[in-house]
């Protein structure tokens, strides 16, 4: 008995608990892995951009504001318990089980997730105390969309570029390596043909608006029939 006492007592140690980062062979600091990082990101995206679409097409808040309360609450407990903890985490994990991790410093995803309290904190005090909508809440909910969208799609961190402009210490183990001093393999340089070729599908686009503006304004018809028929499909017949 005295010995499953001593376990349980290492199994539920606070400073195990809360702890930021792992320790992992071959890294001098504590690290977190920046594939479960990408897919939670994703997934708040996902949830925080179909609320803030809700609230401006229907007006519904409703789900903005749970939005808001669950992307708050699971900031917090990344940045004062534990990340292991977070629940979007956790999620991301299940998510990229079967990829291998890829390491990055915990230190600057730290600081960006404090500053992902800071607004979250403000747009919470602001929609769901209050219960309020202005333009302040909206650019910071576009801030944040920004911030996540960049994180899950290209792996990166805006909340950590701030890390090194504030901190004494330089970030280490950034997605990609970016924080090592390295020269680009061909694969990565971009030509000046190729940037063209952007820039030209860009005027592709905005001529195609142009010219076919009314086109592609027209609203489409049923397939397969008369928009009558389509309405008694519908109403099952009637």
């Amino acid at each position: 008995m005295k010995e499953k006492g001593i376990q349980i007592k290492k199994d539920f140690n606070v400073n195990k608990i809360l702890k930021f980062g792992e320790d992992v062979a071959g890294f001098d600091i504590p690290v977190l892995n920046e594939r479960e990082i990408r897919a939670a990101a994703g997934l708040l995206f996902l949830i925080m951009f179909t609320s803030i679409l809700l609230a401006i097409l229907k007006g519904n808040f409703l789900i903005l504001k749970y939005g808001i309360t669950a992307f708050l609450t699971d900031m917090i407990i990344r940045v004062f318990i534990n990340p292991e903890y977070s629940p979007f985490l956790i999620a991301g994990r299940l998510i990229v089980r079967n990829q291998l991790p890829e390491y990055v410093g915990a230190q600057q995803k730290k600081f960006a997730w404090i500053i992902g309290i800071v607004l979250g904190a403000t747009i919470f005090t602001l929609v769901v105390v209050v219960n309020s909508y202005s333009p302040i809440s909206g650019i910071i909910c576009m801030i944040c969309l920004v911030f996540l969208f960049f994180e899950a799609a290209f792996g990166i961190c805006i909340g950590c570029k701030f890390y090194n402009i504030f901190s004494r210490g330089k970030a280490k183990y950034c997605p990609g390596e970016v924080c090592e001093v390295n020269s680009k393999v061909k694969i990565q340089k971009t030509s000046g043909v190729k940037l063209l070729i952007v820039f030209a599908f860009i005027a592709y686009i905005f001529l195609t608006v142009i010219l076919f503006n009314d086109e592609f304004t027209r609203r489409p018809t049923y397939l397969f029939g008369n928009e009558s028929s389509m309405h008694e499909i519908k109403n099952g017949g009637k």
